[in-house]
Order: structure tokens, then sequence, then C-alpha cells
């Protein structure tokens, strides 16, 4: 008869335990030190190197369940030191409870960890442990786990690893090709191959470590090269702009007693202004436009008609309820003065919680009770909103984190030259969340070959030309006017024609590759 099996002692029970906790502990570590390749401050390699640590740990996990903890270490350590900034909005300014908006930072967090997590369990769970498919599966399901957290419950796509390439690495070449989630992939499999020479190295297997060493230089070569073809050409003579940071302070901004002087502030400035196109900030007026006075209105349109050009105004819009429903509609807009009429255009994307409440008669009570956000129920604008027209030029605003959306921004851009992004980050005070949205709107100009111009209310204002590099900016937390000549492009990218598709086909098919693969390889 076979023997039976014996009792393991204690410590050969504790050490599985022990080496979990120290993974764990090792990938949260490196979550967190993969913030400091986002801006401001831009150490592009970190995050990669970080990612490899990942691979490396995933890569040795034996169960699928395994690698979803170590991915959920590591994306709370990503999350918790680069978006726990959303505690300043719902504490600071939301006047949240501390405590509440403490629990609620915290499980924002954990909600985020949950992609890494899948992509780790995705990985083990359909390849081998410590096999070169393993690290090529974790690649792809890195990169679609992504594009899955930037849609899912409206999307949050913040520090995606691509955008911890902007300005200077070299895989920000892809993005023109393929967007944000074609760098992340490029990213990855360098990750993977950074793992995989190091796993070669451990065991004396050289000629592992060359071939991955090569990889690299193939991805980094091609991101280099891809990054000196001029994907859209200038079109017509530079249109001279006005960008118009306020610094009105976010306790300040929403107070009835302090309307008048936004109205002289923002008065002053345009007057001050010389460009044709002047752009003021996100609700730069915080209140319905039937709120503002006619001689702000008219005196505003005027300066627009003098120069021949427009002035972009953020405010809010209100109409009539829809049919069904006994609720006004809501709309945070930009509307464009100085012409014979008033375009407008209204915000697509809204922020969950903050400018729409998902489930609103379930926890709208609740949510009002205990977060005091100025018209936190607005209502999303169409889809298809033209472009605004001025001095021969077509100008595509997105206000807020819409431009955090690449795919939602192409539409716009291809019936457009230059694109117009107006944003209030002052909800976040002095954090590194205004740093890192001027980064993702790099990302943006890059992807669709348009130049990217900002105008907020504390910063960061600034102008980034078609290859996705900033050029001029004003400084935080300052008042000031950035005056600027902005040269408009056309032409189409090839992420502007085919957006995140062929990013997600070679992830998916990397993924699917590795697994039929490994699972052809079990069954011989």
């Amino acid at each position: 008869m076979p023997e039976a099996p014996r009792a393991l002692p204690s410590a050969a029970v504790r050490a599985p335990r022990t080496r979990v906790a120290l993974s764990c502990a090792l990938a949260a570590a490196a979550g967190a030190v993969s913030v400091l390749g986002y801006a401001p401050f831009g150490l592009p390699a970190l995050p990669i190197i970080a990612l490899s640590v990942l691979f490396a740990l995933w890569h040795r996990a034996i169960d699928p369940r395994l690698a979803a903890a170590i991915g959920y270490a590591f994306g709370l350590g990503v999350f918790g030191a680069g978006v726990s900034w959303v505690f300043i909005a719902l504490s600071g300014f939301g006047e949240m409870p501390p405590i509440l908006a403490g629990l609620a930072t915290v499980g924002f967090v954990a909600y985020l960890a949950v992609w890494p997590a899948l992509a780790g369990w995705v990985g083990a769970r359909i390849t081998a442990p410590q096999t070169l498919l393993r690290l090529i599966a974790c690649a792809g399901a890195w990169t679609l786990a992504e594009w899955l957290r930037g849609y899912v419950f409206t999307g949050m796509p913040w520090l995606s690893l691509g955008y911890s390439q902007l300005p200077g690495s070299p895989l920000a070449g892809y993005a023109p090709v393929g967007g944000v989630f074609m760098v992340s992939l490029t990213g990855a499999l360098i990750a993977a191959c950074v793992a995989w020479a190091i796993e070669g190295i451990t065991l004396g297997r050289g000629r592992a470590a060359v071939v991955a060493a090569v990889v690299v230089a193939i991805i980094a070569a091609g991101g280099y090269l891809l990054r000196h073809v001029e994907w859209t050409q200038p079109a017509g003579k530079p249109l001279s702009v006005s960008l118009l940071q306020g610094n009105v302070s976010q306790d300040v901004k929403f107070d009835r007693a302090f309307r008048e002087k936004t109205f002289e502030l923002y008065q002053g400035l345009a007057a001050q202004s010389r460009g044709q196109l002047v752009v003021l900030p996100e609700s730069a007026f915080p209140m319905f436009a039937d709120q503002v006075p006619m001689a702000v209105v008219v005196d505003l349109a005027q300066q627009g008609a003098r120069r021949n050009g427009l002035v972009l105004l953020g405010l809010f819009t209100a109409e009539p309820p829809s049919p069904g429903s006994r609720d006004p509609r809501y709309y945070n807009t930009v509307a464009a003065l100085g012409g014979e009429t008033v375009p407008l255009y209204r915000k697509r994307h809204l922020v969950p919680f903050g400018e729409s409440i998902p489930l609103k008669g379930l926890i709208g009570p609740i949510m009002n009770a205990v977060l005091e956000i100025p018209l936190a129920d607005q209502t999303a604008g169409p889809a298809d909103q033209p472009a605004f027209e001025v001095a021969g030029h077509r100008i595509a605003v997105n206000i807020c984190y819409e431009d955090a959306f690449g795919s939602e921004l192409i539409d716009a851009a291809r019936n457009a030259d230059i694109l117009v992004n107006v944003t209030n980050d002052a909800w976040y005070g002095r954090s590194v969340a205004a740093w890192q949205h001027n980064q993702i709107a790099a990302m943006r100009a890059l992807e669709l070959g348009r130049p990217m111009l900002r105008a907020t209310n504390t910063g960061i204002t600034s102008a980034i030309d078609a290859r996705g590099q900033e050029y001029a900016q004003l400084p935080w937390f300052t008042r000031g006017i950035l005056e600027l000549e902005v040269q408009g492009h056309t032409g189409l990218t090839p992420y502007a024609r085919a957006g995140d598709v062929p990013a997600l086909v070679v992830s998916g098919v990397l993924v699917a590759g590795a697994g039929l693969r490994t699972r052809r390889s079990r069954r011989a």
C-alpha cells in the first residue's frame, strides 16, 4: 500500500504564507515607486522597472489566486500613492467628514487595484509558471486590464503605463500609431523581457538574457523611429491665442458674494489679452447662463467681435425637463462669444459622484447628505457637437477630464485642427493631480497630431504642440494670461483612424496565443 502522507512541520506550513506576504509587500512597494515615473517627477524608466518586478513575481506564482493577490498589492501601491488626492476634493472642498472621505478614498483605491489583480489572475490561469508564455500573457493581460479600467463604470484611465513615457521616452513614438494603450503594451513587453532576462541570468541561461535584450532594443528603436514620422501637417496661418488663468480659490469660487469679483477679474483679463481666441477656464463663471448679467455677456462678446475672434466662456446652462421627467437638465458648458450666434459645447463625459450620481434614486439622498459639491447631478451633452470656427481654424473643445479618454476625442479631432481643454484642477489643491492631468493632455495631442491648449483656474495652463511637447506654461497658482501663437494641424494619425483597436487586437492575440500554446503543451 502507498505510504500515507505525513503531516508537515508547522514551519513548512508558515513558509509559503511568509513568501506570499513578502511577495505582496514587494509588489506594493514597486507599485508605489512607479508613481515617480509620472509627472511631475518624470522618471519614465521607473514604471517599467516596477512592472518587471511585478512580472517576475507573477512568473513564479503557482496559483492564479496568488497572482491576483500580488497584482492587487501592486495596484494598492500604484493608486494609493498616485490618486489618493481625491481625498482633498472630498474632504477639503466637498466638505465630506474626514473619516468618510478617508473611507471613500480607500474604497476608490481598493477598486482600482482590482484591475492589476485581474491581469495577474488571467496570466496565471491560462499559462504555466516560470515559462516565457506566462510573461507574454501577462503583458497582454496588463494592457487589456488598463483599457477595461478606462471604460467600466464610465472609466478611470488615470496612471495608465503609457502616460509615464511622455515626454522623453522613445516608446512615446507608438502613441500616434495605437494610442496610450499601445505605449502601455510596448512598456509591458519590455518589462516582460527584463523579467525573463533576470530569470535567465539567475539560472545561468545567458542566451535568454541576450534574446530579451535584443527584443528590448528592437521595441525601443521602433519607437524612436516612429517619433520622427510627421503624421499630420501644418494648416493655415498660426492663430493668436490668450489663455486666462484666474487663480480663483476653490473655497470662494462658488460663493455668491464673490460673483462680482469674478466678473471683474475675467473681464479685466480678457481686455488685457491680445489673442483672436481668448479661452477662460472651466466654469469660470460658476453659475447658470441666465444668472450672468447681460452687460458682462455683451462686453465679452464685443471683445471677441472687435478682434474678429471668439471668447470661450465656461459656465453652466439649463434646459427644461426631458419627457417623462420633472427635473431640469443641467450642462457643464463652454459658450463661444463674439460671432453672430452663440454656439455651445456641452460636456459629454461626466465625473461620477462629482457631476453625475450613479443609481440616483438609491444613493442620491445619501450623497447629498455627506457631500457638498455644487451641481453634482448634471446631464451629459450629445456625442456629435460641431467645432467652433475662428479665423479659418476649427477648435474642438473638451472639458475637465474628458481629455483622459482618447477614443472619445477622435471624432472631434478629425473635424478640427486645434484642441482646447478647459478645466478646474483646483479641486485637488497642490497635489500631483494637475501635473498628471497635463501629461494626459500631452498624450492626446501626440495621439491625434493636434496642438492642445489648456486653460485652467489655478494651473496647469499650458500649450502643447502636435508632437506632444509642451512649449508654454503659466506658473502654478498665479493669475495671468498665456499669450501664444498656435499652428493648427490637419491630416490623420493611424490612431485617429483606428483608435484603440490595434493595441487591443495585439494584446488579445498575445493572451490568446499564450493560452492556446500552453493548452496544447499540457495535452502533449
